[in-house]
């Protein structure tokens, strides 16, 4: 049996494609249109999905859609009433898209099945609708290692949930609490982002990665004047302070009063105000994240924990309530946003609607990595090289692997592309651009000169399972790069008191580590752990620079520009090579080298994309 699950039409369209409960393939639109968070019908990703399962689209028994449209519809309409007359220009311009594109949904989703799927199968049969945070939570457990978990779900708003917590048992998913819209921590931390300069539902971990430079001192006129926190973790905003209920923008004029001043124009000059503001809004967020930990462990008593939602996306969150052991054992789902929403749909489906039990046969969790988007054969890599203009050579798997780590070693920047594509927004050493982590200078030329994005923006260690416990403090696994923790002490350099003076974005350029490339100003890093049964070739690349270099880290970042989606072919992948400042390219077997290319072949990438 097979279930097609898809989000689509707010942001991060996706399909995922099960077989008996069994996921297949998963990938958002985005990597295939290469329009960044892509919200419009994953016609493309579908294709995939269907071409990856070797099947014919009447094999599919259902779709299952993230969402229901009318619960949302009915928000958006009592929220407007709710704020009647304020709002009216927001209601004018809303109503008349709703009523023509999104309120009969149905009828415009059948209407893309027809077109990419068959025409001649009745969906109407065959299409389902899970509701928002229940496909959040089904995303976070039953893909979960765990047999009985609590769930919580915590992102902007879905129909009308923000908030929820769920016990998942066996094959049996019950929501037991939720907090409504507009009460958000999501769109609480979002209105930060707009406000300090940054794109909502793009920019938001610009702030997480803002955070450390700054000092938390408005954390508390936050608590005191935009949202009152109760007991037991539950939350009310003060919506005089934003518009984002009715309005075209986040924050109002009595925001700006209570900060002291206006938001932030994109693009200008980070001041140590955004910064203390990034450091405020983090540490708010840490705050009520574990008190409504703490409340669920105690009203449910549960040992285990899963994570999705948008929020669980934040990793310096998610590793402070690893350390504080509220919970034995948390698991997040790796593409905690909407885009695993279609997953969770499908995986709700077959569980709830169709009452399929549970099996869970290793300790692993199902996601296979999150290795589930494209592969490329030889022939397929070799025919885009030739229509690009490449010049390639082929090295076995023992030659690539001893080349590849000893250019890194001579601090060389590789843009490496292996097996299938990752699901969510992590590259995990799927499409990765990585780096020497010694190199004092590497965080800064990756950013300006590969990446094109801010100067202070951290990068995530790529580091060996078994070679962990001795680089970072932290004892637990970390597969999806969605905790952080600091670098061990014996590793860290110890600071001048000239040093510790600095402030704000002063801070950047001071080496603080033994890997400085990977170092966050506060000691911090991003950790992924790279297995060897999940990552078998990046596993060996990372053993191969230890052996070379006696460092079990490999500095890792998404294969991209700012405003690029992940890359996903060959193609993509030599555009990007040669749009940037990268020194070498590989694609599976297949390395570039850049002084090799005709340099005719260069294109400005910097302007290429939509800064995000």
């Amino acid at each position: 049996m097979y279930i097609l699950g898809i989000s689509a039409f707010y942001h991060d369209s996706a399909a995922c494609l099960l077989k008996n409960g069994e996921i297949i393939a998963a990938a958002q639109e985005e990597r295939f249109t290469r329009k960044k968070h892509d919200s419009g019908f994953p016609s493309l990703a579908i294709e995939f999905c269907i071409k990856q399962a070797n099947i014919r689209p009447s094999e599919i028994d259902n779709i299952v859609f993230y969402e229901k449209p009318f619960l949302k519809f009915e928000r958006l309409l009592e929220t407007y009433l709710a704020y009647a007359p304020k709002g009216f220009s927001s209601f004018a311009m809303a109503m008349p898209i709703w009523i023509k594109d999104k309120l009969f949904q149905k009828t415009a989703l059948i209407k893309e099945f027809n077109k990419v799927l068959d025409k001649d199968i009745n969906w109407n049969d065959r299409l389902l609708f899970s509701e928002h945070h229940l496909s959040h939570a089904a995303s976070a457990f039953y893909p979960s290692p765990f047999e009985r978990a609590a769930v919580l779900t915590i992102d902007g708003v879905g129909e009308w949930t923000t908030t929820s917590v769920a016990i998942g048992d066996g094959s049996d998913l019950k929501v037991l609490k939720e907090i409504h819209f507009p009460h958000s921590l999501g769109l609480l931390y979002s209105a930060f982002t707009y406000y300090t300069g940054f794109k909502v539902n793009s920019g938001e971990y610009k702030v997480m990665g803002l955070a450390p430079y700054g000092e938390p001192r408005f954390a508390d006129l936050i608590f005191e004047n935009l949202i009152k926190l109760n007991s037991d973790g539950s939350f009310q905003l003060d919506m005089s302070y934003f518009d984002f209920a009715t309005g075209l923008t986040m924050t109002n004029k009595k925001f700006d009063k209570l900060f002291g001043g206006p938001a932030r124009v994109s693009e200008t000059q980070l001041t140590q105000r955004e910064m203390d503001l990034a450091a405020s809004i983090q540490k708010v967020t840490q705050e009520i994240i574990l008190k409504i930990a703490k409340n669920i462990a105690k009203e449910t008593g549960e040992k285990n924990l899963c994570l999705a939602g948008g929020v669980a996306l934040n990793c310096v969150a998610n590793g402070i309530l690893t350390r504080e052991k509220i919970f034995e054992k948390i698991w997040i789902q790796p593409a905690a946003g909407d885009a695993g929403g279609a997953l969770g749909a499908a995986l709700s489906s077959w569980h709830l609607h169709k009452n399929k039990k549970r099996t869970i046969t290793s300790k692993q969790d199902s996601m296979k990595g999150c290795f589930l988007g494209p592969k490329f054969k030889d022939d397929e890599i070799e025919g885009e090289f030739k229509a690009c203009g490449a010049k390639y050579n082929k090295l076995n798997d023992n030659d690539l692997i001893d080349k590849v780590a000893s250019e890194i070693a001579n601090q060389k920047a590789v843009g490496w592309a292996q097996g299938r594509m990752e699901f969510g927004p992590r590259a995990l050493g799927g499409r990765s651009i990585i780096a020497d982590p010694r190199s004092p200078t590497i965080q800064k030329q990756l950013n300006l000169k590969v990446k094109y994005r801010e100067s202070f923006r951290p990068f995530a260690p790529s580091v060996l399972i078994e070679d962990v416990d001795d680089w970072f403090e932290h004892q637990n696994d970390s597969p999806y790069m969605l905790l952080v923790a600091n670098v061990k002490h014996d590793k860290r350099r110890i600071m001048t008191d000239k040093e510790n003076a600095l402030f704000g974005i002063e801070k950047l350029n001071i080496p603080r580590s033994s890997v400085p490339a990977i170092t966050h100003v506060d000691y911090s890093a991003r950790i992924q752990t790279v297995h060897a049964d999940t990552n078998p070739r990046y596993h060996s690349l990372i053993s191969k620079f230890k052996e070379k270099t006696g460092f079990p880290i490999l500095v890792n970042t998404s294969f991209n520009v700012r405003g690029e989606p992940i890359v996903c072919s060959p193609t993509d992948a030599f555009k990007c090579f040669m749009g940037t400042e990268l020194d070498i390219l590989v694609f599976e077997n297949y390395i570039l080298l850049k002084d090799e290319q005709d340099l005719s072949l260069i294109e400005n990438y910097e302007e290429q994309y939509e800064l995000d």
